[in-house]
């Protein structure tokens, strides 16, 4: 599994809310996330930004929570 899914899967509601901050045009049915369903996500995330697989990748891990490890 990619780490977008990893992110996704870990931290979806955060970053739900993040999206809907920054891309006020995302729908709640664009953004249904249904565990095993990643892929279909990224595919409507991609058609209602108009971005390639890899900006929308890009986009989650910029808003993403950082998970602070310990040393």
């Amino acid at each position: 599994m990619n780490a977008t899914k990893e992110i996704i899967k870990g931290n979806w509601n955060e970053l739900k809310g993040k999206l809907k901050q920054e891309y006020a045009k995302l729908t709640d049915s664009d953004l249904l996330y249904m565990e095993g369903k990643e892929d279909e996500l990224l595919g409507r995330l991609q058609q209602t930004l108009g971005k390639s697989k890899e900006e929308v990748d890009t986009i989650i891990a910029r808003l993403s929570p950082t998970v602070e490890t310990k040393a």
